[in-house]
């Protein structure tokens, strides 16, 4: 035996159940249209139903009555009506979309979206003659699909101008979600109170049967929520605030003033981060220094407060790190809470490769949005200290051949030695530019080579020759075996070294 009613008389085949209400005597069926083979909406109305104390056989045609008059893509249509034997059914357009009671995450933009939909459908209904007022907006009345289309849905509770489309005068809403001029006189501002408690459920999470846990000690109709949305913009907590004041005179007058005031707000109001550079280059003098630069970070955006965090970016070459601790770069300070702020950004060089470039990523997290910004960091290191002696030989060789010839000079007269003697002591001069070491060991070579030439090589002549080739041949050759043996040693401590 199937559970569900059997329409078939009347052109339907029912596949499912969408809702019910024992209380009002109301069954939401899911049916297929056998004519058209597309899915309908069938709401059954039982009049005799046990358990049912909503009366009244009037009640369907009071919403017929609603549903005929509305033209409106965010209300479902109505399509037609058929009597039952213990009741009514209501045919409606089907809406293939969610409730917001149903489990959903959205996004700020969306909550907004959702927010001034619902109000444009809500002046649309104010602004008919008489006006609608629905008297039951709750997460479960609202539909949203996929793209953010957003319908209101079940008229039973709707009041027609000083009409009841349900005809009676038992309590017509949802605890939770109902003003206290609900039930003697509502007007345009009372289903702006519903609307608010809903998009409270919607922003902080919480379901509609346990709203209650947000109600006032002393007054129920007050709704605590600000503590649960810090992030969200001051001037729509105050929007939203306005919308569930428990008096009328305090809430907006109607839905298209409230909308007017949505549409400029930010639902979510976040700082923003600017940077007084954001590539930092620094340039070391010599190995192993300790370099710094300052950074300007500022929060342009007013009512927020800007709190961040400092992390350098993973590098294949650098050793593992964690967020707080870099082996060579360190911020201070690491982490802030400041709208307006300085922080040193500084690079140890001494654990870095001389005469290389290097390029990291700073990030900052922070509450702004975007959520990360980055900085470049660049640094050229120190060259290698080791100097690098160019020797001028070609001074060194003319200074030896002028002290060759001082001996030859003497031999012939004063005045040619005293010229010779002048130009060795210019040629070392400027052989002084480079090294002034080597000047005298040359020129003494010279005139040891020029005298032995002269006299012969005897024994006093070859001694000299030795000390002073000797000593030129090593003032020659250390300072490049030297300098070999130093770029050995450093190449050595490269391998602990972090790489580019």
């Amino acid at each position: 035996m199937s559970i569900y009613p059997d329409f078939q008389a009347q052109g339907y085949d029912v596949i499912g159940e969408l809702g019910r209400n024992r209380e009002g005597g109301r069954i939401t069926w899911l049916a297929t249209n056998l004519n058209t083979n597309q899915p309908e909406v069938i709401k059954q109305f039982c009049f005799a139903q046990a358990g049912s104390n909503w009366s009244g056989s009037e009640a369907h045609a009071r919403e017929i009555q609603v549903l005929k008059g509305l033209n409106h893509p965010g209300i479902p249509s109505y399509l037609h009506s058929f009597e039952t034997s213990d009741g009514f059914c209501l045919v409606q357009e089907y809406i293939h979309a969610s409730t917001l009671a149903e489990p959903r995450s959205f996004s700020p933009a969306e909550i907004k979206q959702i927010a001034i939909k619902i109000l444009e459908i809500l002046v649309y209904l104010q602004n008919r003659i008489p006006s609608v007022i629905h008297r039951d907006i709750k997460p479960e009345n609202i539909l949203v699909d996929e793209q953010i289309n957003v319908y209101l849905i079940d008229f039973g509770f709707a009041r027609i101008g000083s009409h009841d489309v349900a005809g009676s005068s038992v309590f017509k809403g949802t605890p939770g979600f109902i003003p206290p001029e609900q039930m003697f006189k509502p007007t345009n501002a009372t289903d702006l109170y519903a609307l608010g408690v809903t998009l409270i459920c919607l922003l902080t999470g919480i379901k509609s049967t346990k709203i209650d846990q947000l109600q006032d000690a002393d007054d129920p109709y007050l709704i605590n929520f600000r503590h649960l949305l810090p992030r969200l913009s001051l001037r729509f907590i105050g929007w939203l605030e306005k919308m569930v004041q428990p008096k009328q005179k305090d809430r907006f007058t109607n839905a298209e003033a409230a909308l007017e005031s949505l549409k400029p707000l930010d639902v979510i109001r976040l700082p923003a981060v600017d940077f007084s550079e954001t590539v930092l280059e620094f340039k070391a003098n010599r190995l192993g220094e300790k370099l710094r630069r300052d950074i300007t970070i500022k929060n342009p955006i007013p009512d927020t407060l800007l709190e961040g965090k400092w992390e350098v970016a993973p590098h294949p070459q650098d050793p593992p790190h964690t967020p707080d601790h870099h082996a060579w770069i360190s911020l201070r300070p690491a982490q802030f809470s400041r709208n307006h702020i300085r922080c040193q950004v500084e690079v140890d060089t001494s654990k870095l490769m001389a005469d290389k470039r290097y390029k990291r990523q700073l990030i900052l997290h922070s509450n702004a949005y975007p959520a990360s910004h980055t900085l470049t960091v660049k640094v050229q290191t120190a060259a290698l200290p080791i100097e690098k002696t160019k020797l001028p030989y070609s001074l060194l060789i003319g200074n030896f051949l002028l002290a060759v010839a001082v001996p030859v000079a003497a031999q012939r007269g004063s005045v040619e030695a005293f010229w010779v003697l002048a130009s060795i002591l210019i040629f070392g001069s400027m052989a002084a530019f480079e090294t002034t070491k080597l000047t005298l060991p040359v020129s003494g070579l010279g005139i040891s080579v020029g005298t032995g030439i002269i006299i012969g090589f005897n024994t006093f002549i070859l001694l000299a020759l030795t000390g002073t080739g000797l000593t030129t041949l090593f003032m020659l050759l250390y300072p490049p075996l030297k300098r070999r043996k130093l770029i050995a040693k450093y190449r050595q401590s490269e391998k602990s070294l972090i790489k580019p």
